[in-house]
């Protein structure tokens, strides 16, 4: 089906830019056209319902009723509820849930951080996705989580952190595992999947204080671009997002 996407406004702040940047190039790359785009565990729409409103359809596939619930009234109020599709359930079984190669873009953002079995969710995103189609996922990054214990005096949360192999501070972390860009990019190329583009998700937007965040936005947000794909800084932030396509 052909239409001409139209983008309605949307603000970017510096925690978010980062993703955006290379979502839109994406969503713009075949011009006119739209694209079938599948959201994994993208709850309330904060990602889908923009994508929808760019005149792509989306389809969100979460496990919380009340997140789709919030998400179906979200498309509404946005004038997209057409281009919107809720289900329920999770990244595990999207095999039951979703054709195989059917789906253009995959977003798989703070997922396989708490999933059982991250490599199965990632075959499944790989089935889904037609040849040429893109995944971005984004994940928690181990190195930010290792600073952020130090720096608060946690130095053996800090120290689990680097030890332990799924980069976990110990029995009461509520994340199962957390990433570096090899580990991330590891677990994609494992799938088929050619890894294009890593970049670091708020590399320096959680460090400060918010009156300097909001003295000065546009320099942050352009600072935080800056950083987001030269190591060593994206390798500190506190997210990785890691895009990849399927050959």
């Amino acid at each position: 089906m052909e239409s001409t996407p139209t983008r309605a406004p949307r603000p970017v702040s510096a925690r978010n830019a980062a993703v955006w940047a290379v979502l839109d190039r994406e969503l713009g790359r075949p011009a006119g056209r739209e694209l079938t785009v599948l959201d994994v565990g993208g709850g309330t729409g904060g990602f889908a319902v923009p994508v929808a409103e760019a005149g792509h359809r989306v389809t969100v596939v979460d496990a919380s009723p009340d997140a789709l619930a919030a998400l179906t009234r979200r498309a509404a109020d946005a004038g997209v509820a057409d281009r919107v599709r809720a289900v329920q359930g999770d990244g595990e079984s999207l095999a039951g849930l979703i054709e195989p190669g059917s789906v253009d873009l995959i977003l798989c953002h703070s997922v396989l951080e708490v999933v059982d079995d991250p490599a199965g969710v990632v075959s499944a995103i790989t089935s889904a996705l037609r040849p040429g189609g893109a995944v971005s996922v984004l994940v928690a990054g181990r190195a930010a989580a290792v600073l952020g214990r130090a720096v608060n005096g946690q130095l053996g949360a800090a120290a689990a952190l680097v030890t332990d192999p799924d980069g976990r501070s110990g029995p009461r972390d509520t994340l199962r595992r957390r990433y570096d860009v090899e580990s991330a990019s590891a677990l994609l190329r494992s799938a088929g999947l050619e890894v294009e583009q890593a970049h670091g998700v708020r590399v320096i937007a959680d460090l400060l204080p918010a009156s300097v965040v909001e003295g000065d936005p546009q320099a942050l947000l352009d600072l935080e671009l800056s950083l987001s794909a030269q190591p060593p800084f994206r390798d500190i932030a506190s997210q990785l997002h890691v895009f990849a396509r399927r050959p």
